[in-house]
């Protein structure tokens, strides 16, 4: 049960608040995004750029830092969702990412609590084969809205380990195909139980979605 940007259907998403209520209500991990900051910061939040509309990527940090959320929180650092869920899994998407970071991101993943709980996956693919080829034991996965004629050859070629395909593309061949090659998928957004059951029922191997305590097993 991963908690897609935190609870972010209880608080707003990609906040320390989502993530510690992500942790309340029993989710086994959270997913949320991030991106680098043009020194090299890692911060969560979703979108490319602020609602300034300058891109983060071109930002010092100190002026990422001094947006606030609509809660009234800072957008936080990677490390600091580390620090406040050490007990969860965290699945780390990479909205875009300058190789001259690449080490960075690792070096923070390494320095987590659990870091062999983190892995990373993006709809970018190059950046997955990119990671994978500095750390070919670090958990990697693709991001898919579409089903292709051969699901697995995006996972072939970016060396992941895990198919993230958006849930209402998901059937049962395309679970046993993948299990079959060894890999993993997890479904995403998950909202509701009825389709919690049923994915899980398919064989699933995790379900991301804004309300984590509506995917737990019956």
């Amino acid at each position: 049960m991963i908690a897609h940007r935190g609870a972010s259907g209880h608080a707003v998403e990609n906040s320390l608040e989502a993530f510690r209520k992500a942790a309340e209500l029993g989710a086994d991990g959270v997913e949320l995004d991030v991106h680098a900051t043009s020194e090299g910061r890692f911060v969560v939040f979703h979108d490319h750029s602020l609602p300034s509309g300058r891109l983060i990527r071109d930002l010092p940090t100190a002026e990422v830092r001094a947006h606030r959320l609509s809660n009234g929180e800072p957008i936080p650092f990677l490390e600091e969702v580390f620090g406040a869920i050490p007990g969860l899994a965290i699945w780390i998407e990479v909205k875009g990412l300058e190789p001259a970071w690449d080490l960075a991101l690792l070096s923070l993943i390494d320095a987590a609590p659990a870091p062999d709980r983190c892995a990373v996956h993006s709809f970018d693919h190059r950046i997955i084969a990119r990671l994978g080829r500095i750390r070919p034991s670090l958990p990697r996965g693709a991001l898919s809205s579409s089903y292709p004629t051969d699901p697995l050859a995006p996972l072939v070629a970016s060396g992941a380990t895990t198919l993230w395909q958006e849930w209402r593309l998901i059937d049962r061949p395309l679970v046993e195909q993948v299990h079959r090659s060894g890999r993993r998928i997890i479904a995403w957004t998950v909202n509701d139980r009825a389709n919690a059951l049923r994915l899980r029922d398919m064989g699933v191997d995790g379900l991301c979605g804004n309300y984590p305590e509506r995917l737990l097993s019956p």
